[in-house]
């Protein structure tokens, strides 16, 4: 493979660093070969890289070859793999009868992870009531959220429209950690009631059905500073399989998030040729970010987090921020100074880093990077996408033909400078206050 080498200067106008940190670097980032590694990750033969298919151990493949090839150590399992197991949870059989007759499924709502769920009126659990009058929504959410019980809550009819609304929106799947001591947490049963309750009859089965899930990491062993950490990720799953449009059907998620894939290759392959790290670098492709981040979850849980300086997440880069080219924003931009730092670093250019302009949205928690910064880590998601505005998000139009792949190189070369001083123990970002219990 041909690396393009170029001068840092050359590809940023006259960069300036501070006095402490001036110094130039050599960057061997390669247009041909994001290029080559965003068609292989957006292609048809991936279908969409979801999480519980076999589909997503064609692109782990592909992604632990690409560190391989580029000399980098696996960080977890020989095959570059981090295997961890989850458990899909999908409703039975579900059928309840009221003074001997059966309620139509749009009457109720069950919720439980418990492959069997069998209640009569003489049975331990906590029968509460919706009353007429009162607010359905918060009184759901304050019953599913706080009430420590299980619960039968009979809703007077009134709401029927709202129950049945609210069964559509609640999902008819979880996904959730396979456990070695299973606690299926508490059950919950909401149903209209008829006017009189003599008895009920409440037979509730959900279906359990095991799967690996396997982040992919490669790891680059630092210097002189070997038990100081950073990390560059992204998610490499998307959402596989959707409805036809225009016989369309799979959703190939280049943007979101081939685009942060390919920049995390990239930076692992500049870094293992440059040659210049003293603290340990680690390269992971997250999987499972789309039903829940449990690949991120899992891996966050399994490192020691006061040894991480820094997490640079990367989500969604292959088109124009709100800001214009050469722009990235930066979630939780303030809760550290690491967007500062590496700003500081690209003195001269006019590549800048912003502060996420969605705040409402509280991206810095919905991101791969949420678990180690809630542990106090400086790790924060760099994006570009409009995310208010994008309609290509999360549908089959999420096409590598749509994203523009200069912009996706200038943002890996201004994350490779930016996080120089970093990535050679030569500065340290301040850390995030850690959330409380």
């Amino acid at each position: 493979m041909q690396y393009i080498k170029i001068l840092t200067y050359s590809i940023f106008t006259a960069i300036q660093f501070t006095a402490q940190y001036s110094y130039s670097q050599e960057q061997y980032i390669d247009f041909n070969d994001i290029q080559r590694v965003m068609g292989a990750l957006t292609d048809d033969s991936m279908r969409g890289r979801a999480a519980l298919t076999p589909d997503i151990g064609q692109a782990a493949d592909f992604i632990a070859n690409e560190f391989r090839n580029a000399g980098l150590k696996p960080y977890a399992e020989d095959n570059f793999r981090q295997t961890f197991h989850v458990t899909k949870v999908s409703p039975g059989k579900q059928l309840i009868r009221v003074n001997g007759e059966e309620l139509a499924s749009e009457k109720f709502i069950a919720i439980s992870n418990a492959p069997e769920l069998d209640w009569t009126k003489g049975s331990p659990i906590e029968i509460l009531e919706i009353k007429k009058g009162e607010d359905f929504s918060a009184r759901f959410r304050e019953i599913v959220r706080e009430n420590k019980n299980d619960n039968l809550v009979w809703v007077d009819p009134v709401f029927e429209s709202q129950l049945a609304r609210f069964k559509k929106i609640i999902s008819n799947e979880n996904v959730v950690p396979k456990q070695q001591n299973v606690d299926y947490g508490l059950m919950k049963v909401f149903a209209i009631s008829p006017r009189k309750i003599e008895d009920f009859e409440i037979k509730i089965n959900t279906l359990h059905e095991d799967f690996p899930l396997f982040n992919v990491a490669a790891i680059l062993p630092g210097k002189t500073k070997a038990d100081e950490f950073v990390i560059f990720s992204a998610h490499y799953d998307h959402i596989g399989i959707l409805d036809p449009v225009n016989q369309d059907s799979i959703a190939n998620g280049a943007d979101d998030d081939a685009s942060g894939t390919a920049a995390m290759i990239a930076l692992a392959k500049h870094f293992r040729l440059s040659d210049i790290n003293e603290r340990t670098l680690i390269f992971v492709a997250f999987t499972a970010e789309e039903i829940g981040m449990f690949g991120s979850k899992y891996f966050s849980s399994h490192i020691d987090a006061d040894k991480v300086a820094a997490m640079i997440n990367i989500e969604m880069i292959g088109k124009d921020s709100k800001f214009g080219p050469n722009s990235l924003y930066v979630t939780g931009y303030n809760n550290s100074n690491l967007a500062s730092l590496m700003q500081e670093n690209l003195k001269g250019t006019k590549f800048k880093f912003y502060p996420d302009p969605y705040p409402q949205q509280n991206l810095f928690y919905r991101s791969d990077n949420a678990v180690l910064a809630a542990l106090g880590v400086p790790a924060h998601t760099f994006s570009t996408s409009q995310i208010d505005k994008d309609e290509y998000y999360h549908t089959v139009k999420d096409e590598l033909s749509t994203l523009d792949l200069k912009n996706i190189q200038s943002s890996i070369e201004a994350i490779a400078q930016g996080v120089l001083g970093i990535v050679k123990g030569l500065q340290t970002p301040s850390r995030v206050e850690k959330l409380k219990d």
